[in-house]
Protein backbone atom coordinates (compact mmCIF):
# COMPACT_ATOMS: atom_id res chain seq x y z
CA UNK A 1 0.00 0.00 0.00
CA UNK A 2 1.05 3.61 -0.63
CA UNK A 3 1.72 5.54 2.59
CA UNK A 4 -0.76 8.36 2.01
CA UNK A 5 -1.27 11.57 3.93
CA UNK A 6 -3.74 13.06 1.49
CA UNK A 7 -5.02 12.97 -2.05
CA UNK A 8 -2.81 14.03 -4.95
CA UNK A 9 -4.54 16.26 -7.51
CA UNK A 10 -3.37 17.32 -10.99
CA UNK A 11 -5.10 19.67 -13.40
CA UNK A 12 -5.13 18.18 -16.91
CA UNK A 13 -5.26 21.24 -19.19
CA UNK A 14 -6.86 20.50 -22.55
CA UNK A 15 -8.02 23.32 -24.83
CA UNK A 16 -11.35 24.76 -23.65
CA UNK A 17 -12.06 21.70 -21.50
CA UNK A 18 -12.46 17.96 -21.87
CA UNK A 19 -16.05 18.06 -23.11
CA UNK A 20 -15.96 18.11 -26.92
CA UNK A 21 -18.71 20.72 -27.00
CA UNK A 22 -17.09 23.10 -24.49
CA UNK A 23 -15.41 25.31 -27.08
CA UNK A 24 -18.84 26.12 -28.57
CA UNK A 25 -20.14 27.59 -25.32
CA UNK A 26 -20.51 31.40 -25.46
CA UNK A 27 -18.35 31.74 -22.32
CA UNK A 28 -15.51 29.52 -23.59
CA UNK A 29 -11.96 30.81 -23.99
CA UNK A 30 -11.59 29.48 -27.54
CA UNK A 31 -10.25 32.78 -28.86
CA UNK A 32 -7.48 32.70 -26.22
CA UNK A 33 -5.97 29.30 -27.00
CA UNK A 34 -2.90 30.98 -28.49
CA UNK A 35 -2.56 33.40 -25.55
CA UNK A 36 -0.03 32.19 -22.98
CA UNK A 37 -1.76 34.33 -20.35
CA UNK A 38 -4.74 31.92 -20.51
CA UNK A 39 -2.54 28.98 -19.47
CA UNK A 40 -0.75 31.06 -16.85
CA UNK A 41 -4.13 31.91 -15.33
CA UNK A 42 -5.12 28.24 -15.25
CA UNK A 43 -1.83 27.34 -13.54
CA UNK A 44 -2.35 30.09 -10.95
CA UNK A 45 -5.87 28.78 -10.27
CA UNK A 46 -4.46 25.29 -9.73
CA UNK A 47 -1.79 26.74 -7.46
CA UNK A 48 -4.42 28.65 -5.50
CA UNK A 49 -6.12 25.30 -4.94
CA UNK A 50 -2.79 23.81 -3.74
CA UNK A 51 -2.87 21.16 -6.47
CA UNK A 52 0.24 19.06 -7.05
CA UNK A 53 0.67 19.90 -10.73
CA UNK A 54 -0.76 20.99 -14.03
CA UNK A 55 -0.42 18.53 -16.90
CA UNK A 56 -0.36 18.78 -20.70
CA UNK A 57 -0.93 15.83 -23.00
CA UNK A 58 0.48 16.22 -26.49
CA UNK A 59 -0.11 15.06 -30.04
CA UNK A 60 1.91 15.20 -33.24
CA UNK A 61 -0.87 15.27 -35.83
CA UNK A 62 -3.92 17.42 -36.54
CA UNK A 63 -6.37 14.55 -35.98
CA UNK A 64 -10.07 15.54 -35.97
CA UNK A 65 -9.04 19.16 -35.55
CA UNK A 66 -12.13 20.37 -37.39
CA UNK A 67 -14.30 19.04 -34.56
CA UNK A 68 -12.75 21.39 -32.03
CA UNK A 69 -9.38 22.39 -30.58
CA UNK A 70 -6.97 19.66 -29.53
CA UNK A 71 -3.41 21.00 -29.54
CA UNK A 72 -2.26 24.60 -29.91
CA UNK A 73 0.91 25.83 -28.22
CA UNK A 74 3.76 23.36 -27.81
CA UNK A 75 3.55 22.25 -24.16
CA UNK A 76 7.18 22.50 -23.00
CA UNK A 77 7.37 26.03 -24.38
CA UNK A 78 4.16 26.85 -22.53
CA UNK A 79 5.43 25.34 -19.28
CA UNK A 80 8.53 27.55 -19.40
CA UNK A 81 6.27 30.62 -19.32
CA UNK A 82 3.97 29.06 -16.70
CA UNK A 83 6.99 28.35 -14.49
CA UNK A 84 7.70 32.08 -14.36
CA UNK A 85 4.05 32.90 -13.60
CA UNK A 86 3.85 30.51 -10.61
CA UNK A 87 5.94 29.50 -7.63
CA UNK A 88 4.86 26.09 -6.33
CA UNK A 89 2.64 24.19 -8.76
CA UNK A 90 4.26 21.22 -10.52
CA UNK A 91 4.57 21.30 -14.33
CA UNK A 92 4.12 18.01 -16.19
CA UNK A 93 4.15 17.36 -19.93
CA UNK A 94 3.90 14.40 -22.22
CA UNK A 95 7.04 13.89 -24.32
CA UNK A 96 7.02 11.09 -26.88
CA UNK A 97 9.68 8.41 -26.56
CA UNK A 98 8.86 7.29 -30.12
CA UNK A 99 9.81 10.55 -31.82
CA UNK A 100 12.30 12.20 -29.43
CA UNK A 101 15.97 11.46 -28.84
CA UNK A 102 17.47 11.04 -25.37
CA UNK A 103 19.88 13.98 -25.47
CA UNK A 104 17.23 16.39 -26.69
CA UNK A 105 14.61 15.19 -24.19
CA UNK A 106 17.05 15.17 -21.27
CA UNK A 107 18.22 18.69 -22.10
CA UNK A 108 14.70 20.13 -22.49
CA UNK A 109 13.39 18.66 -19.24
CA UNK A 110 16.54 19.46 -17.26
CA UNK A 111 16.34 23.07 -18.50
CA UNK A 112 12.71 23.33 -17.36
CA UNK A 113 13.58 21.80 -14.00
CA UNK A 114 16.25 24.48 -13.52
CA UNK A 115 13.93 27.27 -14.70
CA UNK A 116 11.15 26.13 -12.33
CA UNK A 117 13.50 25.29 -9.43
CA UNK A 118 12.49 21.66 -9.39
CA UNK A 119 8.84 21.43 -10.43
CA UNK A 120 8.93 19.42 -13.68
CA UNK A 121 7.54 15.98 -14.55
CA UNK A 122 7.77 13.88 -17.73
CA UNK A 123 4.81 11.78 -18.87
CA UNK A 124 6.50 9.07 -20.95
CA UNK A 125 4.34 7.97 -23.90
CA UNK A 126 5.03 5.85 -26.97
CA UNK A 127 2.56 7.62 -29.34
CA UNK A 128 0.05 5.57 -31.34
CA UNK A 129 -1.27 7.10 -34.59
CA UNK A 130 0.06 6.59 -38.12
CA UNK A 131 -0.69 10.26 -38.85
CA UNK A 132 1.81 11.22 -36.12
CA UNK A 133 4.41 8.80 -37.45
CA UNK A 134 4.18 10.32 -40.94
CA UNK A 135 5.13 13.70 -39.47
CA UNK A 136 8.39 12.18 -38.19
CA UNK A 137 9.72 10.29 -41.19
CA UNK A 138 7.90 6.95 -40.73
CA UNK A 139 5.51 5.44 -43.26
CA UNK A 140 3.38 4.12 -40.39
CA UNK A 141 3.60 3.77 -36.64
CA UNK A 142 6.27 1.20 -35.72
CA UNK A 143 5.09 -2.00 -34.02
CA UNK A 144 3.96 -1.92 -30.39
CA UNK A 145 6.88 -4.02 -29.10
CA UNK A 146 9.43 -1.84 -30.95
CA UNK A 147 7.96 1.31 -29.43
CA UNK A 148 8.17 -0.03 -25.89
CA UNK A 149 11.74 -1.29 -26.37
CA UNK A 150 12.66 2.19 -27.58
CA UNK A 151 10.85 3.77 -24.61
CA UNK A 152 12.78 1.60 -22.15
CA UNK A 153 16.10 2.54 -23.72
CA UNK A 154 15.04 6.18 -23.91
CA UNK A 155 14.19 6.41 -20.21
CA UNK A 156 17.40 4.68 -19.10
CA UNK A 157 19.53 6.89 -21.34
CA UNK A 158 17.82 10.12 -20.25
CA UNK A 159 18.36 9.19 -16.59
CA UNK A 160 22.03 8.50 -17.29
CA UNK A 161 22.39 11.91 -18.94
CA UNK A 162 20.79 13.63 -15.93
CA UNK A 163 23.29 11.76 -13.75
CA UNK A 164 26.30 12.65 -15.92
CA UNK A 165 26.94 15.62 -13.62
CA UNK A 166 27.47 15.10 -9.89
CA UNK A 167 25.29 17.23 -7.64
CA UNK A 168 28.37 19.15 -6.43
CA UNK A 169 30.02 19.42 -9.85
CA UNK A 170 30.09 23.22 -9.93
CA UNK A 171 33.03 24.69 -8.00
CA UNK A 172 32.75 28.34 -9.12
CA UNK A 173 36.34 28.91 -7.96
CA UNK A 174 37.21 32.13 -9.76
CA UNK A 175 40.91 31.56 -9.03
CA UNK A 176 40.83 27.92 -10.01
CA UNK A 177 38.32 25.49 -11.46
CA UNK A 178 34.78 26.00 -12.71
CA UNK A 179 34.08 22.27 -12.13
CA UNK A 180 35.27 19.90 -9.44
CA UNK A 181 37.65 17.27 -10.85
CA UNK A 182 36.01 14.07 -12.13
CA UNK A 183 32.52 15.44 -11.46
CA UNK A 184 31.27 15.38 -15.07
CA UNK A 185 31.55 12.30 -17.26
CA UNK A 186 30.37 10.91 -20.63
CA UNK A 187 27.85 8.07 -20.52
CA UNK A 188 28.99 6.43 -23.80
CA UNK A 189 25.68 4.69 -24.40
CA UNK A 190 25.41 2.40 -27.42
CA UNK A 191 22.12 0.55 -27.68
CA UNK A 192 19.68 -0.84 -30.19
CA UNK A 193 17.97 2.50 -30.77
CA UNK A 194 20.40 5.23 -29.65
CA UNK A 195 24.04 6.17 -29.50
CA UNK A 196 24.67 8.93 -26.96
CA UNK A 197 28.13 9.88 -25.71
CA UNK A 198 27.14 12.60 -23.26
CA UNK A 199 27.62 14.24 -20.88
CA UNK A 200 24.66 16.61 -20.74
CA UNK A 201 25.45 20.26 -21.37
CA UNK A 202 24.12 21.46 -17.99
CA UNK A 203 24.27 20.51 -14.33
CA UNK A 204 22.10 17.82 -12.78
CA UNK A 205 18.45 18.94 -12.43
CA UNK A 206 17.34 20.32 -9.04
CA UNK A 207 15.15 17.23 -8.49
CA UNK A 208 17.95 14.89 -9.56
CA UNK A 209 15.50 13.46 -12.08
CA UNK A 210 12.30 15.27 -13.09
CA UNK A 211 9.39 13.11 -11.89
CA UNK A 212 8.52 10.28 -14.30
CA UNK A 213 4.83 9.70 -15.02
CA UNK A 214 3.38 6.91 -17.15
CA UNK A 215 -0.07 5.72 -18.20
CA UNK A 216 0.46 2.09 -19.08
CA UNK A 217 -2.63 0.16 -20.25
CA UNK A 218 -1.16 -2.79 -22.19
CA UNK A 219 0.99 -5.40 -20.46
CA UNK A 220 4.13 -3.79 -21.86
CA UNK A 221 2.94 -0.34 -20.79
CA UNK A 222 2.16 -1.56 -17.28
CA UNK A 223 5.57 -3.23 -17.03
CA UNK A 224 7.31 -0.04 -18.17
CA UNK A 225 5.37 1.93 -15.56
CA UNK A 226 6.20 -0.63 -12.87
CA UNK A 227 9.93 -0.28 -13.57
CA UNK A 228 10.17 3.47 -14.00
CA UNK A 229 7.05 5.51 -13.17
CA UNK A 230 6.98 7.56 -9.98
CA UNK A 231 3.29 8.40 -10.50
CA UNK A 232 0.80 6.71 -12.82
CA UNK A 233 -2.11 8.21 -14.76
CA UNK A 234 -4.99 5.77 -15.18
CA UNK A 235 -8.36 5.35 -16.91
CA UNK A 236 -11.20 3.87 -14.85
CA UNK A 237 -14.93 4.24 -15.37
CA UNK A 238 -15.98 2.89 -11.96
CA UNK A 239 -14.48 1.69 -8.69
CA UNK A 240 -14.18 -2.03 -9.63
CA UNK A 241 -12.20 -1.08 -12.76
CA UNK A 242 -10.09 1.34 -10.72
CA UNK A 243 -9.38 -1.28 -8.05
CA UNK A 244 -8.40 -3.90 -10.61
CA UNK A 245 -5.89 -1.56 -12.26
CA UNK A 246 -4.62 -0.19 -8.94
CA UNK A 247 -3.96 -3.62 -7.43
CA UNK A 248 -2.36 -4.94 -10.59
CA UNK A 249 -0.01 -1.96 -10.83
CA UNK A 250 1.03 -2.16 -7.17
CA UNK A 251 1.75 -5.90 -7.62
CA UNK A 252 3.93 -5.15 -10.64
CA UNK A 253 5.71 -2.30 -8.85
CA UNK A 254 6.46 -4.57 -5.87
CA UNK A 255 7.70 -7.32 -8.21
CA UNK A 256 10.10 -4.77 -9.69
CA UNK A 257 11.52 -4.21 -6.19
CA UNK A 258 10.12 -0.72 -5.80
CA UNK A 259 8.01 1.05 -3.18
CA UNK A 260 4.31 1.65 -3.98
CA UNK A 261 3.61 4.34 -6.60
CA UNK A 262 0.72 6.87 -6.57
CA UNK A 263 -2.03 6.00 -9.07
CA UNK A 264 -4.15 8.90 -10.38
CA UNK A 265 -7.26 8.06 -12.45
CA UNK A 266 -8.89 10.75 -14.56
CA UNK A 267 -11.91 12.53 -13.04
CA UNK A 268 -14.48 14.62 -14.91
CA UNK A 269 -16.49 16.67 -12.38
CA UNK A 270 -19.57 18.80 -13.03
CA UNK A 271 -19.97 20.90 -9.87
CA UNK A 272 -23.19 22.65 -8.80
CA UNK A 273 -24.64 24.09 -5.61
CA UNK A 274 -27.33 21.43 -6.07
CA UNK A 275 -27.33 18.21 -8.04
CA UNK A 276 -29.93 19.71 -10.37
CA UNK A 277 -27.65 22.66 -11.10
CA UNK A 278 -24.72 20.34 -11.82
CA UNK A 279 -26.85 18.25 -14.19
CA UNK A 280 -28.00 21.42 -15.93
CA UNK A 281 -24.34 22.34 -16.58
CA UNK A 282 -23.74 18.89 -18.02
CA UNK A 283 -26.87 19.07 -20.19
CA UNK A 284 -25.93 22.53 -21.45
CA UNK A 285 -22.63 21.21 -22.82
CA UNK A 286 -24.20 18.02 -24.18
CA UNK A 287 -26.67 20.07 -26.22
CA UNK A 288 -23.80 21.91 -27.92
CA UNK A 289 -22.51 18.72 -29.56
CA UNK A 290 -23.08 18.46 -33.33
CA UNK A 291 -25.45 15.52 -33.53
CA UNK A 292 -24.19 14.00 -36.79
CA UNK A 293 -20.53 14.07 -35.70
CA UNK A 294 -21.34 12.59 -32.30
CA UNK A 295 -23.45 9.78 -33.73
CA UNK A 296 -20.73 9.02 -36.25
CA UNK A 297 -18.18 8.79 -33.43
CA UNK A 298 -20.47 6.49 -31.45
CA UNK A 299 -20.96 4.35 -34.54
CA UNK A 300 -17.19 3.97 -34.82
CA UNK A 301 -16.96 2.88 -31.18
CA UNK A 302 -19.73 0.27 -31.45
CA UNK A 303 -19.15 -0.81 -35.09
CA UNK A 304 -22.67 -0.12 -36.34
CA UNK A 305 -24.66 2.65 -37.97
CA UNK A 306 -26.56 4.68 -35.36
CA UNK A 307 -27.23 7.78 -37.48
CA UNK A 308 -31.01 7.33 -37.23
CA UNK A 309 -31.16 6.71 -33.46
CA UNK A 310 -33.63 8.89 -31.56
CA UNK A 311 -31.63 11.20 -29.31
CA UNK A 312 -33.98 11.31 -26.34
CA UNK A 313 -34.84 7.60 -26.33
CA UNK A 314 -32.98 4.87 -24.43
CA UNK A 315 -29.92 3.39 -26.13
CA UNK A 316 -31.00 0.40 -28.25
CA UNK A 317 -29.73 -3.03 -27.16
CA UNK A 318 -26.11 -3.74 -28.09
CA UNK A 319 -24.37 -7.09 -28.62
CA UNK A 320 -22.57 -8.51 -25.58
CA UNK A 321 -18.84 -8.01 -25.30
CA UNK A 322 -18.18 -11.64 -26.26
CA UNK A 323 -19.72 -11.03 -29.71
CA UNK A 324 -17.99 -7.70 -30.42
CA UNK A 325 -15.15 -7.94 -32.96
CA UNK A 326 -13.69 -4.45 -32.61
CA UNK A 327 -11.49 -2.85 -29.89
CA UNK A 328 -12.89 -4.23 -26.65
CA UNK A 329 -11.73 -1.73 -24.02
CA UNK A 330 -13.90 1.22 -25.03
CA UNK A 331 -16.80 -1.03 -26.02
CA UNK A 332 -16.74 -2.64 -22.57
CA UNK A 333 -16.83 0.83 -21.00
CA UNK A 334 -19.83 1.82 -23.15
CA UNK A 335 -21.66 -1.32 -22.04
CA UNK A 336 -20.92 -0.49 -18.39
CA UNK A 337 -22.17 3.08 -18.84
CA UNK A 338 -25.43 1.84 -20.39
CA UNK A 339 -25.93 -0.83 -17.72
CA UNK A 340 -25.14 1.50 -14.81
CA UNK A 341 -26.63 4.83 -15.90
CA UNK A 342 -29.43 3.80 -18.31
CA UNK A 343 -28.78 6.91 -20.42
CA UNK A 344 -30.67 8.24 -23.40
CA UNK A 345 -28.73 8.36 -26.65
CA UNK A 346 -28.11 12.08 -26.12
CA UNK A 347 -26.82 11.46 -22.60
CA UNK A 348 -24.51 8.70 -23.82
CA UNK A 349 -23.10 10.99 -26.51
CA UNK A 350 -22.39 13.63 -23.88
CA UNK A 351 -20.91 11.07 -21.53
CA UNK A 352 -18.46 9.91 -24.19
CA UNK A 353 -17.71 13.50 -25.21
CA UNK A 354 -16.60 14.42 -21.68
CA UNK A 355 -13.68 12.23 -20.82
CA UNK A 356 -14.58 9.06 -22.73
CA UNK A 357 -14.04 6.17 -20.36
CA UNK A 358 -12.89 8.26 -17.40
CA UNK A 359 -14.88 8.51 -14.19
CA UNK A 360 -17.53 11.25 -14.37
CA UNK A 361 -19.24 12.71 -11.29
CA UNK A 362 -22.14 15.17 -11.41
CA UNK A 363 -23.27 16.77 -8.17
CA UNK A 364 -22.63 19.06 -5.24
CA UNK A 365 -19.15 19.63 -3.78
CA UNK A 366 -20.02 17.24 -0.96
CA UNK A 367 -21.18 14.53 -3.36
CA UNK A 368 -18.03 14.85 -5.46
CA UNK A 369 -15.86 14.77 -2.33
CA UNK A 370 -17.75 11.67 -1.14
CA UNK A 371 -16.96 9.92 -4.42
CA UNK A 372 -13.27 10.84 -4.31
CA UNK A 373 -12.96 9.82 -0.66
CA UNK A 374 -14.59 6.45 -1.35
CA UNK A 375 -12.10 5.65 -4.13
CA UNK A 376 -9.20 6.92 -1.97
CA UNK A 377 -10.17 4.71 0.97
CA UNK A 378 -10.90 1.56 -1.08
CA UNK A 379 -7.78 1.08 -3.23
CA UNK A 380 -9.18 2.88 -6.24
CA UNK A 381 -6.92 5.93 -6.31
CA UNK A 382 -4.21 7.85 -4.50
CA UNK A 383 -5.55 10.99 -6.12
CA UNK A 384 -7.01 12.18 -9.40
CA UNK A 385 -5.99 13.73 -12.69
CA UNK A 386 -8.73 16.38 -12.90
CA UNK A 387 -10.28 16.70 -16.37
CA UNK A 388 -12.55 19.78 -16.16
CA UNK A 389 -15.34 19.57 -18.75
CA UNK A 390 -15.16 23.32 -19.47
CA UNK A 391 -12.21 25.65 -18.88
CA UNK A 392 -11.72 27.88 -17.04
CA UNK A 393 -15.11 27.68 -15.27
CA UNK A 394 -15.04 24.00 -14.23
CA UNK A 395 -11.64 24.27 -12.52
CA UNK A 396 -12.77 27.47 -10.78
CA UNK A 397 -15.79 25.53 -9.47
CA UNK A 398 -13.60 22.68 -8.27
CA UNK A 399 -10.98 24.85 -6.57
CA UNK A 400 -13.51 27.19 -4.96
CA UNK A 401 -16.03 24.59 -3.80
CA UNK A 402 -14.70 21.00 -3.82
CA UNK A 403 -11.17 21.63 -2.52
CA UNK A 404 -12.44 23.31 0.70
CA UNK A 405 -14.61 20.26 1.44
CA UNK A 406 -11.63 17.93 0.92
CA UNK A 407 -9.52 20.17 3.18
CA UNK A 408 -12.18 20.18 5.91
CA UNK A 409 -12.18 16.37 5.85
CA UNK A 410 -8.39 16.22 6.16
CA UNK A 411 -8.10 14.64 2.72
CA UNK A 412 -6.13 17.42 1.04
CA UNK A 413 -3.41 19.88 2.00
CA UNK A 414 -4.26 23.40 3.13
CA UNK A 415 -0.87 24.65 1.95
CA UNK A 416 2.23 23.37 0.24
CA UNK A 417 4.76 21.77 2.56
CA UNK A 418 7.56 21.77 0.00
CA UNK A 419 8.70 23.49 -3.16
CA UNK A 420 9.50 20.74 -5.67
CA UNK A 421 7.09 18.40 -7.43
CA UNK A 422 8.85 15.49 -5.72
CA UNK A 423 8.05 17.03 -2.36
CA UNK A 424 4.38 17.53 -3.33
CA UNK A 425 4.16 13.83 -4.25
CA UNK A 426 6.11 12.60 -1.23
CA UNK A 427 8.93 11.24 -3.40
CA UNK A 428 12.58 11.03 -2.43
CA UNK A 429 15.22 12.74 -4.54
CA UNK A 430 17.16 10.00 -6.37
CA UNK A 431 20.87 9.72 -5.94
CA UNK A 432 23.10 9.76 -8.99
CA UNK A 433 23.97 6.45 -10.60
CA UNK A 434 27.56 7.64 -11.08
CA UNK A 435 28.13 9.45 -7.77
CA UNK A 436 31.71 9.04 -6.64
CA UNK A 437 32.81 7.24 -9.80
CA UNK A 438 35.89 8.59 -11.61
CA UNK A 439 35.64 10.12 -15.07
CA UNK A 440 36.33 7.31 -17.60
Amino acid sequence: MVARKHLHLNLFIFGCGHHRGAWRHPDSAVERLGDIAYYEELARTAERGKLDAVFFADGHAAIEIGDGPRWFLEPLTSLAAMARATGRIGLVSTVSSTFGTPFHVARLLASLDHISKGRVGWNVVTSMFDAEARNHGFDAMPPHAWRYQRAEEMVNTVKALWDSWDDDALAFDRRGDFLRPDSVRPIRHQGEHFRVDGPLTMPRPPQGHPVLFQAGASDQGRDLAARHAEAIYAVAYDLPAAQSYYRDMQRRVAAAGRAPVPVLPGLVAFVGSTEAEARAKQRELDELLPTANSLNQLGTFIAQDCSDWELDAPVPPLPPLSEFKGPQGRYATILRIIETERPTVRQLLGRLAAGGGHCTVVGTPEQIADHMQHWFEHEGADGFNLMPPALPHSIDDFVDHVVPVLQQRGLFRRDYEGVTLREHLGLARPGSTFAGMPTP
